[in-house]
């Protein structure tokens, strides 16, 4: 079971996974920014102001989220930025179901409002992939070194490990 968790094997199929999802996501949402902004509207949970500005900028923020977590640079704060995008991602969701709306998420595009059919069904399909993108997120914040990435780190090795090392290797009178 240990070698389950903090396994580099793991946490790179979940890198790669957010890095998908949230590429995905981000382009679909950069291509067509005037959806993103009727989706966020459609929410009804910020001012209509800013809508237009995350239009852009949260599609933006995906798509370097996903850059950097397909080439393993800044795993730890890109898992955890996922995790918290995930958690307001599920926030917004859960926020028009309990008010009674009917929406598109637009995580992939699209958005607005829609019909009921089936609305609970959807919701809680959303719900629960969030959830799991949001531990995924959590996942890689907590062990961040990952197989094929850019970042300089010994695979099952911490910083604190590291800096054992060196201390030990310091320690040693050299012969």
């Amino acid at each position: 079971m240990n070698k389950v968790f903090g396994n580099p094997a793991i946490g790179t199929i979940f890198r790669l996974i957010l890095a998908g999802v949230l590429g995905f996501a981000g382009y679909i949402k950069l291509i067509e920014p005037n959806g993103a902004r009727d989706a966020i509207m459609a929410y009804r949970l910020l001012p209509p102001e800013i809508a237009p500005f995350l239009g852009y900028a949260l599609p933006a923020l995906e798509v370097v989220m996903a850059a950097l977590l397909l080439v393993g640079l800044f795993v730890r704060i890109s898992g955890l930025l996922s995790a918290v995008l995930m958690v307001l991602f599920i926030i917004g969701i859960a926020s028009v179901w309990i008010r009674g709306y009917s929406i598109d998420c637009g995580c992939f595009g699209g958005g607005g409002d829609i019909s009921a059919e089936g609305i609970e069904r959807k919701y809680t399909i959303e719900i629960i992939r969030d959830i799991a993108l949001a531990l995924m997120g959590l996942w890689l914040y907590r062990w961040p070194h990952t197989l094929l990435s850019l970042e300089s780190n010994k695979v099952g090795h911490t910083s604190t490990q590291d800096n054992q090392d060196n201390q030990d290797n310091q320690d040693t009178p050299d012969i």
